[in-house]
């Protein structure tokens, strides 16, 4: 992967220790299938207690980071800014690998015989992508609500609920966001605006909650007191929040996957990924 030198950087020593831990961190993630965001890598150095927990430490570990960077000593692919990205056409060499590439990317509804319909929200945008890879694996829309979602998104999303309501399917929403005042407060929002629109759809929080942080012990940071719900949140929860990007992606990965089990026929699902890939093969067939 790409460790390339644009500049000549003298850093410290204390500089250069940040970076080889950074570097550990990023190819234990790269193992289990994973790209990291900058804060993601912030809170794995900080609850491995090689820097402080601060707004301070995470300016700095940013400077850090883009220095080695700069210098030829972190991958330049390794973390990920999810929030910027071109947009493009996609462009092809011949006919038939356009036909593989539609083969590779037919999919059929893997949920079509179940009794739920199930998507999974994530609060955070810069989480989308790890979020994303789980909710794939068993053919489940996920949705980043980038904060309090919008009136629009909100109204699309009850008309989908309805839609599977309308069939006969039971909707559930498993929703990830931070423990703290407005993270909390964004499941009641969802749940009531969603009822609002008519939709019939069940709101299950699966993270942050405080036995996640009993048992996995994410740096807590200061709760907001300028958040106007931050006197019901402290009353309720005390002084500390906790963000959702200081949990691993594996440990994202298994709360989200245990959950979706939960309402998964097993069977039903295995016979609707047998039918796909034969569908998949006879659409490769015609690239021959």
């Amino acid at each position: 992967m790409p460790k390339i030198k644009y500049k000549d950087i003298k850093i410290r020593k204390s500089g250069l220790d940040i970076i080889n831990h950074v570097n550990t961190i990023i190819d234990d993630y790269r193992q289990q299938g994973y790209n990291l965001t900058l804060r993601q890598v912030y809170y794995q150095l900080v609850s491995k207690n090689i820097i402080t927990n601060s707004e301070k430490s995470y300016d700095n570990l940013g400077y850090t980071i883009g220095n080695g960077r700069l210098a030829g000593l972190i991958d330049w692919k390794a973390i990920e800014d999810r929030t910027r990205y071109v947009r493009a056409l996609n462009h092809w060499d011949n006919p038939a690998e356009i036909i593989q590439t539609a083969a590779e990317s037919y999919n059929i509804d893997l949920w079509q015989k179940q009794r739920y319909y199930i998507e999974t929200w994530v609060e955070k945008d810069a989480l989308i992508g790890i979020i994303e890879q789980t909710a794939n694996r068993y053919d489940v829309p996920c949705f980043s609500c980038r904060g309090y979602g919008s009136l629009s998104e909100y109204w699309k999303a009850a008309q989908r609920f309805i839609n599977h309501n309308d069939i006969g399917k039971e909707c559930i929403i498993l929703h990830l966001g931070d423990h703290d005042p407005s993270g909390v407060d964004m499941t009641r929002d969802i749940r009531e605006r969603l009822a609002m629109f008519g939709a019939d759809v069940d709101i299950k929080r699966i993270a942050l909650n405080m036995p996640q942080i009993t048992q996995y012990n994410p740096p807590p940071n200061p709760a907001k007191k300028t958040d106007k719900r931050s006197a019901g949140y402290i009353a309720k929860y005390g002084a500390s929040s906790w963000e959702l990007d200081a949990l691993e992606p594996k440990v994202l990965d298994q709360l989200i996957s245990d959950n979706i089990e939960k309402y998964l026929d097993r069977v039903a699902f295995e016979q609707a990924k047998i039918r796909q890939e034969e569908e998949r093969q006879i659409i490769m067939n015609l690239a021959v």
